[in-house]
C-alpha cells in the first residue's frame, strides 16, 4: 500500500522514480480503508533529505500510511527554506488535539549541548509528555533517542574523544523480539555522532531492554519494556552516500574530519560507498509499522 503524502513535496519525484507507491490526499480519501498515521517531528537541518530517506522506508509496507511533518515552533531552521516549512509542515499546536498511530523523531546535530541549552528543549519535552497519551508508538532516532532516554528514562549521554563515524557491526541480544524479527544475529548499520550513552545504565534500567549492541560503536537500539519507545542510537534510514556527504561537509568547514570507518571501500574518499543495510532498514521500519503501531493501534481512537 502507499504512502500519502502532499502533491508538492520535492521528495514525491525522488520516490517516483524508486517505484515507491504514493499518492495524494485525493486519492487516499477513496481507499476503504484505515489509514495509519505517521507525524515525523524533523529535527535534522537538511529536512528535504531526511523526508525522502524516512518516506523510502514507510513506503515499503503493505499498510497505507499518511505522513505529517512537524517543526519546531521555538527555532527557524537556517538550512530549509521557510516556504517549504510552511507548505509541509505543521507546528504542534495544530496536533496537540489529535490521537496519533505513530510518531518519528529524528536526529538534529547538537549532542554536544546539555539538553536545557538546546533552544527548543521545553518545546520537545512538551511533545514527548504529549506522547504518552497521544501516540501510540514513537521511534526515536541517534539524538531523538538520548533525548528520549534522558527525558522518560533519566539516563544522560557523555561526550566521546572523537566523532563515531562510519558502517559498524551490530550483534542481536534477543533475536526474537518482535522489532528485529528477521534480522541477522550480526549486521551493519550506520553512526554519525560525537556522544554516546552507556550500555551499564540501559542493560541496569527496568523499564528498558537493549536488543542490539557495538563493540565500536556502543548501544544501538534499545526498547521500553511497554514497547511504546523504541531508541536507535544510529542512522539505518540513511542513504549510501549520506556520511560523505557530511565528511565533505565537515571537511569545507576546516574541521579536522576522519574518514568514516568502514564505509568508502578501501577507506578511500574517492571511491563511491554502497549501502550494506538497507535490508535491515527495510526490516526495521516494516517491525515498527506492524507490530508497534498497526497490531497496537485501536480502530477508532477513543
Amino acid at each position: 500500500m502507499p504512502i500519502n503524502i502532499p502533491k508538492l513535496l520535492p521528495a514525491r519525484n525522488t520516490l517516483e522514480k524508486e517505484n515507491i507507491f504514493v499518492m495524494e490526499n485525493e486519492r487516499a480519501v477513496t481507499q476503504d480503508i484505515r489509514p495509519l498515521n505517521i507525524v515525523i517531528l524533523n529535527l535534522m537541518p537538511e529536512k528535504q533529505k531526511t523526508e525522502t530517506h524516512l518516506l523510502r522506508l514507510l513506503g515499503n509496507t503493505p499498510l497505507q500510511v499518511n505522513v505529517t511533518f512537524l517543526r519546531t515552533a521555538t527555532h527557524e531552521s537556517k538550512s530549509t527554506s521557510q516556504s517549504h516549512l510552511a507548505q509541509f509542515y505543521e507546528t504542534f499546536s495544530n496536533i496537540k488535539d489529535r490521537r496519533i498511530d505513530g510518531m518519528i523523531i529524528t536526529g538534529a546535530p547538537i549532542e554536544q549541548l546539555p539538553f536545557e541549552e538546546v533552544n527548543y528543549w521545553q518545546e520537545l519535552t512538551e511533545i514527548m509528555e504529549w506522547t504518552k497519551t497521544h501516540v501510540t508508538s514513537v521511534l526515536h532516532i541517534c539524538w531523538g533517542a538520548q533525548a528520549a532516554l534522558y527525558y522518560h528514562y533519566g539516563i544522560g549521554k557523555f561526550d566521546l574523544p572523537e566523532k563515531c563515524t562510519g558502517i559498524f557491526k551490530h550483534q542481536l541480544a534477543d533475536s526474537t523480539v518482535k522489532l528485529v524479527r528477521g534480522f541477522d544475529e550480526e549486521f551493519l548499520a550506520p553512526h554519525s555522532r560525537y556522544t554516546d550513552v552507556l550500555e551499564e545504565e540501559i542493560l541496569a534500567h527496568p523499564e528498558l531492554t537493549l536488543l542490539s549492541s557495538s563493540e565500536d560503536a556502543g548501544p544501538f537500539m534499545m526498547l521500553s519494556k511497554d514497547e511504546r519507545h523504541v531508541m536507535i542510537t544510529g542512522h539505518l534510514e540513511y542513504g549510501a552516500e549520506t556520511l560523505a556527504e557530511e565528511y565533505r561537509r565537515d571537511i569545507d568547514r576546516g574541521l579536522d574530519a576522519a574518514i568514516p570507518k568502514g564505509y568508502f571501500p578501501g577507506d578511500n574518499p574517492d571511491n563511491k560507498p554502497l549501502n550494506r543495510w538497507r535490508s535491515h532498514a527495510h526490516l526495521l521500519f516494516s517491525n515498527w509499522l506492524n507490530y508497534y503501531v498497526y497490531q497496537e493501534t485501536p480502530f477508532e481512537w477513543e
